[in-house]
């Protein structure tokens, strides 16, 4: 059976620190105004963090947003050029050398995850630190995350703390409507 690596994040561990948008820049050497993992608050704001609900009963909730690693990724069919690809573990990738530029990757994911970086000329996202899963070690996300909201590991390994985990608690995807089959999953 091949591998279907995933990220599994925890809401109710999350504490929207954004740690793991620094540590995912550090590692990827992230341009700039770019990030490939973007925590957004309760009103779907990167930059303003309030709670919600009516006081004495205040929440407050963050979700970080990676690729979705989709496994019908509207981003790879948009790629003229081919530099959007999927590898057989399942993490879709972006080859930088193949990029034109062109910016359909950007247009077409409803997740807002490429980004176009205009001083490379090419787009950038995540691509679940593969530099690092080929050496056997995990995302930097996963590592740098204090509060041990996101998880990886192989969803078709029965076994696996990720397949464990949304098989015991309840878990959804972002937009399930766009029919893209994310492989990132939410628990809360």
């Amino acid at each position: 059976m091949s591998k279907k690596y995933a990220l599994i994040i925890d809401t109710k561990r999350c504490v929207g620190c954004r740690t793991c948008t620094v540590a995912c820049k550090m590692e990827n050497n992230v341009p700039l105004g770019l990030a490939r993992m973007r925590v957004f608050n309760p009103q779907g704001n990167l930059h303003f963090d309030k709670p919600i609900g009516v006081y004495p009963n205040l929440k407050m909730y963050w979700t970080p947003v990676p690729c979705q690693h989709c496994d019908n990724a509207p981003c790879i069919k948009a790629c003229p050029s081919g530099a959007m690809h999927k590898r057989e573990d399942g993490i879709v990738d972006l080859d930088k050398s193949r990029c034109i530029g062109c910016q359909y990757c950007v247009w077409v994911c409803p997740y807002n995850v490429p980004q176009f970086d205009p001083e490379a000329g090419v787009s950038d996202k995540c691509n679940m630190c593969a530099q690092r899963l080929d050496q056997g070690e995990e995302p930097m996300c996963v590592l740098c995350c204090p509060s041990r909201a996101i998880k990886f590991g192989d969803l078709n390994d029965p076994d696996s703390e990720v397949a464990k985990m949304v098989n015991q608690r309840s878990s959804k995807v972002l937009l399930p409507e766009q029919g893209t089959s994310p492989t990132t999953q939410y628990l809360f």
